[in-house]
């Protein structure tokens, strides 16, 4: 984030705070405000000429970010695509960004945001009951056949929400856990903050069209960042088929199968020479066109994190990813 001025007055008065804290005696810890609108998402202050003793931990100290050797988005060909962005994982860096803070309809890449705050907030063994509210009519609206009274562990849900990006399974999701989705899209909306995904705002569970609610690349890698602490998440996301049994309003069980929805894992897509895809997650709407978000290896197993945003069609958006990952491996 080198070359990014602090103008606001707040900043401006935290800084200066800080820094006479740090020439001072002893511990402190300083709260520094930032804003939810600003394009910064992470910053950290040293003093120049300090010792390691001295330096303010970042916020960012973990994070992804550009620096000098940042590739334009001249190299690589997401002309199909209005955003994207590769993170390695490993050094901490952007490999590549394409208007990575624009903000655009996430679709179905809404759910990483659903899994985190769900597996953050509930254990998996808790039973959902379904509402009303699963019964989804919006045409085209992936479904896993919910019906009013049926249960399913959060494991299970989890398992739809992911793989099949099924709709009902994100309300099933958001109802219990948030107790409503205006309630959930809150727990959403303050994690998205607590994590720095500050340009972010979500208004459902599931990503279908609705006023208010997008994303950023960058923010979106933030967010399946956080969801990789969880060991659940990453094995799902690795997931090529799923079977299990469920339950309806008066016990009897309901046979569930899904595929994964994602190319590389099914054989529609192949990853380049080099570059393992562990797993991740599609999206597709009207407003959002193609998206997805992927989780790779390279050969010594460090990991990136790559997302594509608003891509014309769904085999230009395999197309432009496989050339992203190219740039793993130089």
């Amino acid at each position: 984030m080198s070359g990014v001025r602090c103008t606001n007055k707040k900043r401006l008065a935290a800084f200066l705070v800080l820094s006479v804290l740090l020439t001072g005696c002893g511990n402190a810890a300083v709260s520094m405000e930032y804003e939810l609108d600003s394009p910064v998402s992470a910053y950290r202050i040293e003093q120049t000429g300090s010792t390691a003793d001295d330096k303010a931990d970042g916020f960012a100290a973990d994070l992804c970010l550009r620096d000098g050797q940042t590739l334009s988005g001249n190299e690589v060909d997401l002309s199909q695509a209005l955003s994207g962005v590769l993170c390695d994982l490993s050094k901490n860096r952007i490999i590549y960004g394409k208007d990575e803070n624009m903000q655009l309809a996430p679709a179905s890449l809404t759910k990483v945001m659903t899994a985190l705050v769900a597996l953050k907030y509930a254990d998996l063994d808790t039973v959902l009951t379904a509402s009303d509210n699963v019964k989804i009519n919006e045409s085209g609206a992936t479904l896993c056949g919910l019906s009013t009274g049926d249960t399913m562990t959060l494991d299970q849900a989890l398992h739809a929400l992911l793989m099949q990006s099924a709709n009902d399974a994100a309300v099933l999701i958001a109802e219990n856990v948030g107790g409503s989705i205006d309630g959930f899209s809150d727990m959403m909306n303050k994690e998205a903050a607590a994590i720095g995904a500050t340009n972010s705002h979500f208004v459902n569970p599931h990503g279908l069209t609705a006023e208010d609610h997008y994303v950023t690349a960058y923010d979106m890698y933030l967010i399946f960042k956080e969801a990789m602490q969880y060991s659940e998440f990453t094995q799902i996301i690795n997931l090529q088929t799923y079977e299990t049994i469920y339950h309806d309003a008066q016990g009897n069980g309901k046979e569930y199968s899904c595929t994964s929805t994602n190319w590389y894992l099914n054989g529609d897509a192949q990853a380049p020479d080099g570059v393992t895809v562990i797993g991740g997650k599609t999206g597709t709407t009207a407003a959002a066109r193609n998206c997805l978000i992927l989780l790779a290896k390279d050969s010594s197993g460090n990991q990136y994190v790559s997302v594509i945003l608003n891509c014309s069609e769904r085999q230009y958006l395999y197309q432009e990813m496989t050339g992203l990952l190219q740039k793993i491996t130089g």
